[in-house]
């Protein structure tokens, strides 16, 4: 029986320290509560060093996982579940110090808080042996550039997401299945891979921790990301092609193979059919960049905003992408000796009516045909 203390000896160590004087991921049941108590404790504590200038420096930025039976908490509830296949599997899940609105807004969190998940996302992906699952972007192909192989090349060249969202209290949980043959020591190979995946993020120390299912107890709502361009859906389709989320030239690498994937086509929407160049070239670029989840924590070099475009019709791309900027439509943001760009989310209705319907909202003023 745990003594009455348990939670506060936990809270006094260091997580990392109570996790493994408890056992780690064999803790035994009497010291879950108190794990959990001093988790909860760290990830108060992530989330105040991700708005810092740097992350993690005197403690890093915590985030845990653990494999849970079959879909997970309240899987069976969840849309689809039944159908998805997923009853005799395991499931991955992972909590971190973000808000969990993001869930359904890219913009609740800061461009570090988005990496930190985006790593988490790869990482998660390589635990659970996705990569195994989906069309590799150049058949044929032996390694992305980046060191991890792609898988073969599948049928349809289609994929089914199996990354699902949900909230243990206010934080951000992820959840994505594990094969059977995984399902013991998912959690401790995600915990490998996540160093690798984060490694390159800017001023941000982090670690992971591989914990009991029970520390765990409490996750609801698990579900996919909303919206079909939500950058959630980016960062898994880019760790399942063998790329890393959190990478910015990984991302960019992965880029025709991601849009050709998702289907970033918006269905009803022809931005090549519409006849006034401007119009034209406005809702090519916010659809492309729609397609690829850029809504905040991912964003791209103002430059490339003319990717796609014959070369005549590049320097229009540019003055276009100018004219979305000074409309709020699309962001910007400094960046090492580049100047990059990324979609508004508090703008997403204008956004979306433009590249679907080609209605220009009220303050985009394009350049004359």
């Amino acid at each position: 029986m745990p003594t009455e203390n348990t939670h506060h000896r936990a809270s006094r160590l260091a997580f990392g320290d109570a996790l493994a004087e408890a056992g780690g991921v064999h803790a035994p049941r009497g010291r879950v509560a108190g794990l959990r108590g001093a988790l909860l404790d760290e990830l108060v504590a992530g989330e105040a060093e991700l708005d810092l200038t740097r992350s993690g420096k005197v403690r890093p930025v915590a985030v845990a996982l653990a494999v849970m039976p079959g879909g997970g908490p309240g899987a069976a509830q969840s849309p689809g579940y039944r159908a998805s296949g997923r009853e005799d599997r395991g499931t991955l899940v992972a909590v971190a110090p973000v808000d969990q609105a993001l869930r359904a807004d890219p913009g609740a969190v800061g461009e570090r808080a988005w990496l930190l998940t985006a790593a988490l996302v790869g990482a998660m992906v390589q635990a659970a042996g996705a990569t195994a699952h989906v069309p590799s972007p150049t058949p044929g192909r032996g390694s992305s550039a980046h060191g991890r192989a792609p898988s073969s090349p599948g049928a349809a060249g289609t994929l089914a997401l199996d990354l699902r969202a949900g909230a243990l209290g206010h934080w951000l949980v992820l959840a994505l299945g594990v094969d059977e043959s995984q399902s013991s020591d998912g959690a401790e190979l995600a915990v490998l891979a996540f160093e690798d995946e984060a490694r390159g993020i800017d001023r941000l120390r982090t670690r992971a921790y591989a914990v009991p299912a029970g520390v765990l107890d409490g996750v609801a709502d698990l579900r996919a990301p909303i919206g079909e361009d939500h950058p959630l859906r980016t960062a898994e389709v880019v760790a399942r092609l063998g790329g890393r989320p959190a990478d910015e030239a990984s991302v960019a690498e992965h880029e025709d193979a991601v849009l050709a994937l998702l289907g970033a086509t918006v269905e009803g929407a022809r931005p090549h059919e519409e006849q006034d160049p401007s119009l034209r070239a406005a809702r090519r670029i916010l659809q492309r960049l729609a397609g690829m989840g850029k809504w905040g924590g991912y964003h791209t070099d103002v430059a490339h905003l003319a990717r796609g475009f014959a070369g005549n019709e590049r320097a229009l791309a540019i003055e276009v992408g100018e004219r979305l900027v000074g409309a709020g439509l699309l962001l910007a943001k400094p960046s090492v000796g580049q100047r990059h760009v990324f979609l508004n989310p508090r703008r997403a209705a204008d956004i979306h009516a433009l590249i679907e319907r080609g209605v220009v909202p009220a303050g985009l003023e394009l350049p004359a045909a």
